[in-house]
């Protein structure tokens, strides 16, 4: 658990850090239209890819743990998994050159298009699913750390004016791919490839419903963008990725307990001790609540300090639209909260894709109407209410088969602590400080009051609970 825990810190914080170290240079060299050039290219591949995926990453990592002790299970299955994740990636493969030689759009940037093609061809290489499942979170987060260290060098390196927009899409595939193979040479001693008495038809059905939770991730990153790239142009999307990138970059964070968590109430579930489920929940609510609410404030107030800091003047238009998505960190850490915690753990596959169905309709309904008339607005619109329809969705069918409770009023005392902010961040600008100042003294300044007020005014014990934790967990003289 120590190390698990400290290995997943690494990746969050990796996961939080490379897009404040990327973002910020790479869009004043490229601006918003190459930002929204290269990343309409890289989603629209990416959602061929994700489709071809078939929801094998999260049902591979259930059907891993429950072999974790098995060497010959595991490696039927993941031989399975694997031959189903080869033929569906051909299929799109071939899907994908259809669609870009077919339609006259793609005409202009046909070059960009086939070389992201790798993405699609090669997307059956990403098999964390198989680490993650054995809970082996060493190797997930050093591969990560290592490849989005050698893209940052590259793109500093090699991303020097508004024409390397390809060469910026390069680098984004090389970190991508690179850790992707690169995992294919670690699971020679974890598991053997299993080429006779494959039984592919057991795994279908479930694979098939659990896709559509994937397709419903999706939609709030590649869908959004693709749909805004047809309805709009290469600026709007380049505004909409820098608003969508600095709402989003909290949410390792946010999630980060799920991820460690989710084995142990994927076994409580097995053994149907639903008290001890209840504990986990309590503690991953507590994670949730005492820091998703104050982001969400900070994000939405901060907003035009934000997006001038690390995208530049050009993307100030996006401020609106970052406001917006501010509450991205408590919708989206709520649905992922209800997803890994109960439905995932409990397999629930059906409900799951009944969920994020609703999602979907949403998300393609809202989008057509309202991107015409308000662009990046009316998609960061969509984003938010698709978000809370498939969170509200998830809540339903939990309460259909669990009575589970959730500490609600935890929620008005984060809001009451957060509303302080603004105050203080209008003191701040009244200061005329220089930008970066501006957002670290409001930064520094707003978590002082949010502890104080939850500790002293509200009791609320919480962030010293997880500091004990942490110095407990990343003890040096601990035994693994």
């Amino acid at each position: 658990m120590a190390k698990n825990y400290f290995y997943n810190l690494l990746l969050t914080l990796a996961n939080l850090l490379f897009p404040i170290l990327s973002f910020p240079y790479v869009s004043r060299v490229l601006g918003p239209e190459g930002i929204g050039k290269v990343q309409f290219v890289f989603s629209f591949s990416q959602y061929f890819a994700l489709v071809a995926s078939l929801g094998i990453p999260v049902y591979g990592m259930q059907q891993i743990a429950k072999h974790r002790n098995d060497k010959e299970g595991r490696s039927k299955v993941f031989s399975e998994l694997i031959a189903i994740y080869l033929l569906s990636t051909i299929c799109l493969f071939l899907l994908y050159l259809c669609v870009i030689f077919t339609f006259p759009y793609f005409n202009a940037d046909i070059g960009i298009y086939l070389a992201a093609s790798l993405m699609v061809l090669l997307g059956f290489s990403y098999i964390d699913w198989l680490f993650t499942g054995m809970e082996e979170f060493r190797s997930i987060a050093l591969r990560a750390v290592i490849f989005k260290m050698i893209g940052l060098t590259l793109l500093y390196l090699f991303v020097k004016e508004r024409s390397d927009f390809r060469i910026y899409l390069y680098i984004m595939m090389f970190s991508f791919l690179g850790n992707n193979i690169l995992s294919f040479f670690l699971v020679r001693d974890k598991v053997t490839l299993v080429f006779s008495g494959l039984k592919l038809k057991q795994h279908l059905v479930p694979l098939f419903f659990i896709l559509g939770t994937s397709l419903a991730s999706s939609m709030y990153t590649d869908m959004d963008t693709v749909l805004l790239g047809f309805l709009s142009n290469d600026r709007t999307v380049g505004l909409y990725t820098a608003a969508v990138k600095l709402s989003k970059i909290t949410i390792p964070f946010v999630t980060s307990m799920t991820v460690i968590l989710m084995p142990k109430v994927s076994k409580d579930f097995a053994d149907n001790n639903l008290v001890e489920v209840q504990k986990t929940i309590n503690q991953t609510f507590r994670f949730l609540v005492f820091f998703a609410v104050p982001m969400v404030f900070g994000l939405a107030l901060l907003a035009p300090e934000f997006i001038a800091l690390f995208s530049g003047k050009d993307f100030l238009p996006a401020s609106d639209s970052m406001r917006l998505l501010s509450l991205l960190p408590i919708i989206i850490g709520l649905g992922h909260f209800y997803l890994y915690m109960v439905l995932v753990p409990a397999g629930k596959n059906r409900e799951m894709f009944l969920c994020v169905l609703g999602g979907v309709i949403m998300s393609l309904v809202l989008n057509v109407l309202l991107i015409p008339h308000f662009h990046e607005v009316g998609s960061s619109i969509a984003n938010i209410c698709a978000e809370i329809v498939v969170t509200l969705l998830y809540v339903y069918f939990i309460r259909q088969y669990f009575s589970f409770t959730y500490e609600w009023r935890l929620v008005p005392k984060a809001i009451l602590s957060a509303l302080t902010f603004i105050p203080l961040i209008w003191l701040v600008r009244d200061l005329s400080m220089p930008l970066v100042y501006t957002l670290i003294v409001s930064i520094i300044g707003c978590g002082i009051i949010y502890i104080a007020m939850q500790w002293l005014l509200f009791r609320n014990h919480f962030v010293f609970d997880i500091l004990d934790f942490v110095k407990l967990k990343l003890n040096i003289g601990e035994k693994p």
